[in-house]
């Protein structure tokens, strides 16, 4: 069995207006013990999972994880959201965490750190070794724009419609080392090349190579680093079911030696990403196999039965098929946004998005149009949940 946890990233906006602000600070005084940390930018807190062997286990740790985060933010006069971007920000240069390494971060990649005004949602999987890690990346890196398409949630930036369903992955890489991961034939190899970056000096530590897959910086597992923060719990669940389905498979084929299937030639990735974030689940994606245009509901609609042995291994099988059934009958959070902003302003789509967050579901359309808080039906699960224990870090 291959254990689970996941890092999740959140917008702090105030409650009336939805707009913002830098008060992380201020949250995370509040919050006592371990699970939640600054970022890059004052405006945003990370939550970070226990370790679980269950989706069930993630998901109520996550939601347990929500309600704690939105509680304190709230007894602030604040709101949590969880999305790629917020539609009401403003650029604040220099408006980052104090800490050294951020500070470092902001003087030396300048407009590109002012403008990291973004949030994602982060699995990782546990992996038997570094080399396995590294070697796995090659096999499951095709499958990773379906998965962006199932978490986009950011179709505004600065008050304006971009046209994208995740304008956070268009932000995202500009960063020197985003994007498709490449291949690699183990782990000296890797390592080689993150020498070579620090020697640079376009990085300044392991954890600044931001591909879209990697070894983890500073835990045994493979990070998924691709999507969107996700508005609903269940989308971030989700993820993690099929994400640990493709390192499962990819570990496999490594262990039966079985040819890699891939030509060393990653450019197509790239595109691939762009679509995803172009489109979400409203439009074509490149698909993984034929590297055709395909409609993204197809393309994901074909993943559990592709991916089925490994589902079934870590007992996900029937969750992740529920979970996608309803994710792609709802569409993406990008849509919702944009229906509501067109239907109620964008100060609406950000009183969704932290409806959705904090796990009101029936409630959140309400909440949006009202302008107050939803009422929080939590959320749900196949089985029983249980609660876990506390995983990593992100920027």
């Amino acid at each position: 069995m291959l254990r689970i946890g996941a890092e999740e990233e959140f917008h702090l906006v105030e409650a009336g207006s939805g707009r913002l602000v830098p008060r992380a600070g201020a949250v995370l005084e509040r919050l006592a013990g371990a699970g939640f940390a600054p970022e890059l930018q004052r405006s945003v807190v990370e939550s970070n999972s226990g370790v679980h062997d269950t989706l069930d286990g993630l998901l109520a740790d996550l939601t347990a994880s929500r309600r704690r985060l939105a509680a304190t933010a709230s007894s602030l006069g604040l709101a949590v959201v969880a999305a790629g971007t917020v539609p009401l920000a403003a650029l604040a240069p220099g408006d980052v965490t104090d800490d050294p390494r951020y500070r470092h971060m902001a003087e030396r990649y300048r407009r590109v750190a002012d403008e990291q005004l973004v949030c994602s949602a982060q699995v990782h999987v546990d992996v038997p070794d570094r080399d396995t890690a590294v070697r796995a990346m090659c096999l499951v890196s095709p499958w990773l724009p379906p998965l962006l398409a199932l978490s986009a949630s950011s179709p505004f930036w600065l008050g304006a419609d971009t046209g994208y369903a995740s304008w956070r992955t268009m932000l995202w890489q500009r960063w020197p080392t985003a994007g498709p991961a490449g291949c690699h034939c183990g782990a000296d190899s890797y390592d080689a090349l993150l020498a070579d970056l620090l020697r640079s000096g376009v990085i300044s530590d392991p954890g600044m190579v931001y591909y879209d897959v990697r070894p983890s910086a500073h835990l045994p597992t493979l990070e998924l680093r691709i999507c969107d923060a996700c508005p609903r719990v269940t989308t971030v669940v989700l993820v993690a079911g099929l994400f640990r389905a493709l390192v499962h498979d990819a570990c496999a084929r490594l262990a039966r030696r079985d040819p890699p299937g891939c030509d060393g030639h990653h450019e197509w990735l790239r595109a691939a990403t762009w679509q995803a974030a172009r489109t979400g689940l409203e439009g074509p994606l490149v698909d993984p196999v034929t590297r055709r245009a395909a409609p993204a509901r197809t393309v994901l609609a074909g993943m559990p039965a592709r991916f089925r042995p490994a589902l079934e291994a870590s007992g996900d099988w029937d969750t992740v098929r529920e979970l996608l059934d309803a994710a792609l009958a709802d569409g993406s959070a990008a849509r919702r946004l944009r229906c509501t902003a067109g239907q109620l302003g964008q100060a609406a789509a950000v009183r969704l998005l932290a409806a959705e967050t904090r796990g009101a579901t029936s409630g959140a359309a309400r909440a949006a149009r009202s302008g107050g808080p939803g009422r929080s039906t939590g959320a749900t699960a196949s089985r029983p949940l249980a609660p876990g224990p506390g995983t990593g870090r992100g920027t």
